[in-house]
C-alpha cells in the first residue's frame, strides 16, 4: 500500500514539475516606423508668389489637388476628379451631393 502511495506521489509531483512555465523569451523589438509608408498622410507643398499663396496637395506622388489663395479675394480649388491631370475649379470643397468615383479594377 504504502509503494502505491509513493510511485502515485512520484507520479503527481512529476507532472506539476512538468507542467511549470518555460523561462520567458524578450520579444523582439518592433521595427522602426517608415515614413514611406504613412499612406493616409498627404505631401503639401506651399509655394508663396507676390499675387498668390499656391498649396499642391499630392498622395502617392501624384497631384490631385491645388488651393490658390490670391491676395486678395477668395481661395478656389483646382481639383483633378478623375485621375487623368484635368483640373476643375471649384470655389469650396463642400460641393454637395458627388457621385462615388472608385477604382475598382485598372488595367
Amino acid at each position: 500500500m504504502r509503494s502505491i502511495t509513493l510511485l502515485l506521489l512520484a507520479y503527481l509531483s512529476a507532472g506539476a514539475y512538468a507542467e511549470q512555465a518555460p523561462a520567458v523569451k524578450s520579444a523582439p523589438p518592433p521595427p522602426a516606423f517608415d515614413q514611406s509608408e504613412a499612406v493616409d498622410e498627404p505631401q503639401v507643398t506651399i509655394t508663396k508668389q507676390t499675387e498668390q499663396i499656391v498649396e499642391e496637395y499630392r498622395s502617392h506622388g501624384k497631384l490631385y489637388m491645388i488651393k490658390i489663395t490670391p491676395k486678395h479675394g477668395k481661395p478656389y480649388y483646382l481639383i483633378d476628379d478623375r485621375g487623368d491631370g484635368k483640373f476643375a475649379r471649384q470655389e469650396s470643397l463642400d460641393s454637395g451631393l458627388r457621385v462615388p468615383t472608385w477604382i475598382i479594377h485598372k488595367f
